[in-house]
């Protein structure tokens, strides 16, 4: 399996966030990671990409287990990732944004760069032209001169994803991609997200836009208070009774 979590269980101060959860994600594939506010979803992305440790399970990408291993080693194993909350570096260029994502496979450092070699200019020319066609893909080549703060918040929500293509990932893992976003924003983001996918990458995606996940989704898993709710195709899933229960308004 392409990725493969295996009962997983992480607590704070006491707390169950993630109780023995147990999914997979198969290569070349949209899964959809759906749950009420506090359902352990972002906790979940935390320890995929090494920003926190599990209390106990395991997690393989590529067949190789990654659980425990640091942020920047799995990156360069190829699992990227976007955030819940917008993070993007206002006062640089469009560009220099989709740049800085290229930082964990970029050679040369500040003593290379002094000096200016010819490999290093070749790598920057060449760094400048892919970051420029990954905006292209994005829709934002117009914009490559632009700060990243005159961006509007959805073209900005595409930038944040243009720097994590940047790292050339195997796996994008994108943190509610649609939120805050307008009806006709969240539609272009589907339709990027359905592009990426024909492109080979595979991509596990938490949001609560249901038409987005249901439209684009292969598979859809769904936690409820660190529990794992359902899992399956969207059609099956949305059918659920648990799932209804879970989203349904609390009297």
């Amino acid at each position: 399996m392409f990725l493969s979590v295996e009962e997983i269980v992480k607590h704070y101060d006491g707390v169950m966030a993630l109780n023995r959860i147990s999914l997979q994600v198969r290569k070349g594939t949209v899964k959809g990671l759906m749950g009420p506010n506090g359902a352990g979803k972002s906790t979940l992305f935390h320890l995929i990409s090494g920003m926190e440790k599990p209390d106990s399970g395991s997690i393989c990408f590529k067949e190789r287990e990654i659980t425990g291993l640091q942020t920047h080693e799995i990156s360069r194993l190829g699992v990227g990732r976007t955030f819940q909350t917008l993070q993007v570096w206002g006062n640089m260029t469009v560009v220099e944004n989709v740049l800085t994502g290229m930082h964990t496979r970029i050679r040369g450092g500040l003593l290379y760069s002094s000096l200016y070699l010819p490999w290093i200019r070749k790598g920057e020319e060449a760094a400048m032209k892919e970051a420029k066609e990954i905006l292209e893909r994005l829709g934002l080549f117009g914009r490559w001169k632009w700060f990243a703060s005159q961006l509007s918040y959805g073209e900005q929500r595409r930038l944040e994803i243009a720097r994590a293509l940047a790292a050339k990932p195997d796996l994008l893992l994108l943190d509610e991609p649609a939120a805050g976003l307008t009806y006709p924003e969240a539609k272009q983001l589907g339709l990027t997200l359905s592009r990426l996918k024909e492109a080979g990458l595979t991509l596990f995606l938490i949001e609560h836009h249901m038409g987005m996940v249901m439209e684009i989704a292969d598979e859809v898993a769904v936690l409820n208070n660190g529990e794992l709710l359902a899992e399956g195709p969207p059609d099956v899933v949305k059918k659920d009774l648990g799932v209804i229960e879970a989203y349904s308004p609390r009297k």
